[in-house]
């Protein structure tokens, strides 16, 4: 049986402290658990060895309310403006728990897989990526939405959701991330560094589920949805590499 924690708004540090700490404490679980959790104010979260001041105008940053906070995961800059985040812990102990990584990328992704099929009336053709895409630059690299990764979940050549895992002896812990709205292109013109291709491989790859443009209470909608259907695709599920 899963255990399924909603822990509301807080701020990116808070969320990620949290994660950290159910990281931590993974060997004193007995059972997985998905993590929802929501932000009181726009948010990005950047990957443990990932250094922000390299890819973002932080003084825009700052301009712009934006809260920076790091995962205790890897992986590149994720913005929490425009997506669902969500966390999944497996103890080590758990049948859920493979030793390989890749098995449990693909664990994790059927279940988004299927719930965004289903979010979407079980009409496109969702898949797995089969391999990581090459970055159009050396920035791209550090920009989850900027590059598909293998296991990541893909709508017509295009990403819907990707994640940052970090696994232990006591188990491992996976951040995902499911794109709703498109980014606004002078949004990315403020906060991004010059000179880089992240904002077009970012417009190339991504692929939100609402679109461009949606309301609060779309997103608010779509959010709530999409929780549901992954909770009881996580509970239903078995280590599977196939959809």
């Amino acid at each position: 049986m899963w255990e399924i924690i909603d822990t509301g708004a807080h701020s990116a540090e808070e969320n990620m402290r949290f994660d950290s700490e159910l990281l931590e404490n993974a060997d004193t679980l007995s059972r997985p658990i998905l993590h929802l959790y929501e932000w009181t104010g726009e948010s990005a979260t950047y990957g443990y060895f990932t250094d922000p001041a390299k890819l973002l105008n932080l003084d825009h940053a700052g301009t712009l309310s934006l809260h920076l906070a790091r995962r205790p995961t890897g992986g590149g800059i994720v913005f929490h403006i425009w997506d669902m985040a969500f966390s999944v812990l497996v103890p080590a102990s758990c049948p859920e728990f493979s030793t390989n990584t890749l098995e449990n990328y693909a664990f994790v992704n059927n279940a988004v897989l299927a719930s965004v099929k289903e979010f979407l009336g079980n009409i496109p053709p969702l898949s797995l990526t089969p391999d990581d895409f090459s970055p159009w630059d050396k920035d791209c690299f550090h920009f989850c939405m900027a590059k598909p990764t293998k296991y990541d979940v893909m709508w017509e050549g295009r990403k819907v959701a990707g994640a940052a895992q970090r696994k232990t002896r006591k188990g491992y812990l996976h951040q995902g991330t499911i794109a709703l709205v498109m980014p606004p292109l002078d949004y990315l013109d403020q906060i991004l560094q010059p000179g880089t291709k992240v904002k077009e491989a970012m417009l190339a790859h991504t692929c939100p589920l609402l679109g461009k443009n949606a309301s609060k209470e779309q997103m608010d909608a779509a959010k709530l949805r999409l929780r549901s259907l992954l909770a009881t695709q996580l509970t239903q599920s078995s280590l599977s590499l196939t959809p």
